[in-house]
C-alpha cells in the first residue's frame, strides 16, 4: 500500500508519521518512548508521533496496526520504531506496507522466549491481569518473517549486555541490514539518546 498523494490544491508536503511499537508487558508509558516524545517536543523535528497501546494478543496487534499504518500512509510517509517484542512486530509490518524501521534490541522468536510467561500475568504499568496462552504463541509464529526481503529498510539498535535477549539471534537474522552495535549496555538500551540523531536520518525524519 503506498501514501496517499498530496492534494494538488496543497502544495506542503505531508507530514511524516512515527510510530513506536513498545515491548511486552510495556506500554506508551514506558521509558523509551516517553522520552523520545520529550525529545521530539524539544526538538525541530518535523513528524507526527503515535504511541499506540499493543494488546497482550498478537492477532489483535496486526489487526489495529495494520489500520493505524493504512490510516496514516493516507496521510503521508510512515516509519517504525520497535522495541524488543515490538520490534518484531516492526520486521512484520515494514515488510507488509513496505516502511523503514528501527529496532531497539528486536526480539526475533517471541514465540520461544514468552513460553516462560504462560499462564496469568499483570502489565507493568496499567495493571491489566491477562493469560497468555499457546495459542497467542501460534499467533506470534504467523506473524514471523523468515527470510526479510528488503534488509536495507531495517536499522538494527544492539546493545550486547542484553540480559533478556540474545543479541546474537537479531545479527543472525538481520545479517543484511545497517546496525548499530554497541558493547555493553542493558535492554533498555543505555544512553539512547545518543543513537536518537542517526535513527531518524535514517526514517528519513527531516528537521
Amino acid at each position: 500500500m503506498t501514501g496517499q498523494k498530496p492534494n494538488a490544491q496543497n502544495n506542503k508536503t505531508p507530514t511524516a508519521t512515527l510510530i513506536y511499537l513498545h515491548g511486552f508487558n510495556s506500554s506508551p508509558e514506558s521509558h523509551k518512548a516517553q522520552f523520545l516524545k520529550g525529545y521530539l517536543n524539544q526538538s525541530t523535528y518535523s513528524c507526527r508521533y503515535l504511541v499506540p497501546r499493543l494488546s497482550y494478543s498478537p492477532a489483535q496487534v496486526e489487526c489495529s496496526i495494520s489500520a493505524l499504518i493504512e490510516e496514516q500512509l493516507a496521510l503521508g510517509p510512515v516509519s517504525l520504531i520497535g522495541s524488543s517484542l515490538g520490534g518484531y512486530y516492526a520486521i512484520y509490518f515494514a515488510e507488509k506496507y513496505s516502511l523503514k524501521a528501527a529496532l531497539i534490541n528486536p526480539a526475533v522468536k517471541p514465540y520461544q522466549l514468552l513460553a516462560d510467561y504462560l499462564g496469568e500475568n499483570q502489565n507493568l504499568y496499567s495493571g491489566e491481569r491477562y493469560t497468555l496462552t499457546t495459542s497467542h504463541m501460534d499467533q506470534l509464529l504467523a506473524l514471523d518473517i523468515d527470510k526479510v526481503s528488503r534488509p536495507k529498510n531495517l536499522l538494527l539498535l544492539t546493545q550486547t549486555a542484553d540480559d533478556t535477549l540474545n543479541y546474537r539471534e537479531a545479527l543472525l537474522k538481520l545479517g543484511d541490514s545497517p546496525a548499530w552495535i554497541q558493547t555493553g549496555g542493558s535492554h533498555e538500551f543505555s544512553s539512547f539518546e545518543v543513537v536518537i540523531p542517526a535513527l531518524m536520518a535514517f526514517l528519513g525524519i527531516k528537521k
